[in-house]
Parts: C-alpha cells; structure tokens; sequence
C-alpha cells in the first residue's frame, strides 16, 4: 500500500506490526510474520533510514515506531520538496537549453557557407524527413522525443508509425513525452497506446521544453524556431548540445505522468498538476491563447477551466484568484 512512499511490503508489515506492539524484538517479529532474520533487520534499516523508528527514551538501544500521522506526513513533505527542487532544476535546464539552441542556430546562419562538420541545417519538411528517416534506420539503442503543442496532426502520426515501429521492431528503447492534453485527443491518445503495447514508454506533462528527437545520446534534431517547426530543423553532433538536450529530457521525464496513469492531486490545494500550471500562467498575465498554446490546449478550454478554478477560490476576477491562490499556499 505505500509503495509509492519508498516502503516495500517486508518494511511496511514490520512497521504495522511494531505499531501494535511496540514491545516486540526482532525474534517476535520473525515468528510473527513468517520472514527471516536478515529479512527484519534490513525493513529496520529502511524503516530507520525513513525516520519511521526512533531511538527510545526509556530503553537504551531500542527502536520504537514513530505514529503514522507525524512519520507519513514527514515522507510525504520530503517528496514535496524533492518534486519542487526537480521542477526547479527543470526550469533553469530549459532556460539554459533554449539560449544554447538560439545561439547555435544564430551562429549557423550567420556563416551559412561554412557549416560545421557535425551540423546540418535542414530546409523544408521533406528534407526533415528523409534525414529522420536515415537516423531512424540507423539508431541500435534509444530514441528519445519530446512532441509539444497537444494533440499531433495526422499526417505527422502517419509519418512517424513506419519508423517508430521498425525501431521498436529492433529492440530500440523508444521513450516520448506528449502533453497532458493529448489524453483527450482520441488520434494522439490511440497513437501513444500503440506505442506502449509495442514496447515503447510514453508520459506525459502539463508544459513540455520544445521539440527535440534524440538518437542513441549522439545525434539530435530540434526546431530552427519552436514556434514554426515548419522553418526547418538543425540536425547535429555536437557533444554538448546533445548532452544537454539529453539532460532537459530526464529531467521532463523524471516529473512526467506514465500514459495509463492519471495525475495526484495536490493534498493542500486538491488541484492537478495541470491545475496548478494553469493558474501560475495565468498569474503571471499570459493571455488566454498564449497559455493554450504552452498547454496544448484551446483558448476556450483554457477559459473553460479557470472559470472553474475561480468559482472555487470563490473569486469575480483572475487577479483576485491569484492572489487567493498564492494566500493559499496553491502556488510556489
């Protein structure tokens, strides 16, 4: 049952049983639950090394349990901090890569007959394609890809299967994050699902950094223009970019929703993940469309679901839902 607190089924039976009887040593624990010795002293290493046992006041060398409502809520604010302190490092990650992209696309165009050994600007969606195509073919290991902008057009669907199915095919480990709101895109959703049965993994983000296919860590492509895919792409080498590129993936990754799981809701403000990044977007004065287009989502949903968000903090406009939200610990 709390897996997902880092407690495996050994440690949270010693903890329950530690809780009914305190007393109890590690033989009553053995004879008790059926497991070995080496079994309980290890679940009263982690349970220690979570600060689910104490040293007791009474008895010089003996542990006693910790109450559930103080040891639970103590794991539960550790995870807090260490999701807040990935997002973080996230935000700073995709600052970084976006000034590093910018420049290297500044510095391609501006010498143009002169173009780096490991660096080919790619013109046109045709050209984008038949060198997706060729690195598709010659990847062995992994593909990593990030998709923004929400549901994904047909035709780019279409394109995509024969080659992530012929890599899926070899063995490659093909990983892809979509937005969250490709959930409700029935063409985008069928498309992700086929990729799990096939073998591939797909999660899932409220925001995603812009779009990038990595290939086996040492060739990626990504927008000349994020907002214009359609300008070309840059296909590169370059050990740093591509590191980089790598590192802004993980660490998407790591936040991410796996597809056939749905978000948490936050215990202190009971929104979503989506929720939450709406409302500081909007906090921040970003307009209707412009935050539909960092979700993936239409501007009328977006009004749709901060009218919704205001009718629950009880607020007549977005400024005071704002400040509500922020008085109420609902944003960071």
């Amino acid at each position: 049952m709390l897996d997902i607190l880092g407690l495996d089924g050994v440690s949270e039976a010693v903890y329950r049983a530690m809780l009914a009887d305190p007393q109890g040593g590690v033989q009553e624990l053995c004879d008790q639950l059926g497991v070995s010795e080496g079994a309980v002293r290890a679940a009263l290493d982690k349970l220690a090394d979570l600060r689910l046992l104490r040293a007791s006041r009474d008895v010089l060398g003996v542990m006693r349990p910790v109450s559930p409502e103080l040891g639970l809520d103590m794991l539960l604010r550790r995870q807090e901090e260490e999701l807040l302190r990935r997002q973080r490092e996230l935000e700073l990650s995709k600052a970084a890569a976006a000034r590093a992209i910018a420049e290297y696309a500044d510095l391609r165009s501006a010498a143009p007959t002169h173009p780096a050994a490991d660096t080919q600007r790619l013109v046109g969606l045709d050209a984008i394609q038949a060198t997706l195509e060729v690195l598709a073919r010659e990847v062995s290991g992994e593909c990593l890809s990030v998709m923004p902008g929400g549901a994904q057009s047909q035709a780019s669907l279409d394109a995509s299967r024969s080659l992530d199915d012929a890599a899926m095919s070899r063995g490659v480990t093909v990983l892809t994050l979509y937005q969250d709101s490709v959930r409700h895109d029935p063409a985008t959703l069928d498309y992700a699902r086929w990729m799990v049965q096939r073998g591939g993994a797909v999660r899932t983000c409220p925001t995603l950094p812009p779009r990038m296919l990595v290939f086996d860590r040492e060739v990626a492509v990504v927008p000349l223009d994020p907002s214009d895919t359609k300008r070309g792409a840059l296909c590169t080498r370059e050990a740093g970019i591509v590191a980089a590129l790598v590192a802004l993936f993980e660490q998407t990754w790591n936040t991410a929703v796996p597809l056939g799981t749905g978000h948490t809701r936050d215990g202190g403000s009971g929104l979503t993940p989506p929720e939450q990044e709406l409302l500081r977007l909007l906090a921040c004065g970003i307009t209707d469309e412009v935050a539909g287009r960092r979700l993936g989502i239409s501007a009328r949903s977006v009004r749709r679901q901060m009218a919704g968000l205001m009718e629950r903090l009880d607020a007549s406009s977005r400024f005071e839902a704002g400040m509500k939200a922020t008085q109420h610990g609902w944003l960071n």
